[in-house]
């Protein structure tokens, strides 16, 4: 059985190796989805981990960027056992870091598990302006439009391209993500659901499909 610890620890080392070898092992043990999703916590467990030692001065951007990349190769062992099947895929999302805000492990990880669950998942990627989610959502009319944003000035960016949207006729189901969000703010931005935890923001939009 899977030591979520040392595979937490293994993450947060950003021990690309041994992270792929524990991984491995343990999908060849044909483990449950509930089991897998366990895995996945620690894994992100582990990025929370490099967060912290960046924001110490610890770490560094580059290894910031490694962290994403070997989240993303973690998700995708897992994803089998998740049940991902892109011919059946249960809905379209547009995903993106809003304008001015840089930050990417958030985002990576929600569009690694909404892929995992089913999802196709389009990806503008960060810093993203206003019009840019604008466009694209009138040329894919997605049935889940998500913002990402870490940094306060982010909420101010996820109100105007929430309003942009609306006064565009676009009806998609929007949920906003990043440590800052609250009730409180979700209401000022006008979004339907906001999220600060990967696997619940999934659930939240299931429950929209």
């Amino acid at each position: 059985m899977l030591n979520f610890k040392v595979l937490k620890q293994a993450m947060g080392e950003l021990e690309e190796n041994q992270v792929m070898y524990l991984l491995k092992e343990f999908v060849a043990t044909s483990p449950s989805e509930t089991e897998a999703l366990e895995a996945i916590a620690a894994c992100q467990a582990g990025i929370s981990n490099v967060r912290d030692r960046f924001e110490s001065g610890n770490y560094f951007l580059g290894d910031l960027i490694f962290a994403s990349k070997l989240l993303t190769e973690a998700i995708n062992i897992l994803k089998p056992i998740l049940g991902s099947d892109e011919e059946t895929a249960a809905g379209t999302i547009v995903l993106g870091t809003v304008h001015g805000d840089l930050h990417d492990l958030g985002k990576t990880i929600f569009k690694s598990m909404s892929e995992a669950a089913g999802f196709k998942v389009i990806d503008l990627g960060i810093d993203i302006e206003v019009a840019d989610f604008v466009a694209k959502s009138k040329e894919l009319n997605p049935q889940v439009i998500g913002m990402s944003g870490v940094l306060t000035r982010a909420i101010d960016v996820m109100k105007e391209t929430t309003e942009a949207l609306k006064v565009e006729g676009i009806t998609s189901n929007i949920i906003i993500g990043g440590n800052p969000l609250t009730k409180e703010v979700c209401e000022f931005v006008g979004a339907d659901a906001f999220t600060i935890n990967a696997a619940e923001g999934v659930k939240i939009y299931q429950g929209w499909i």
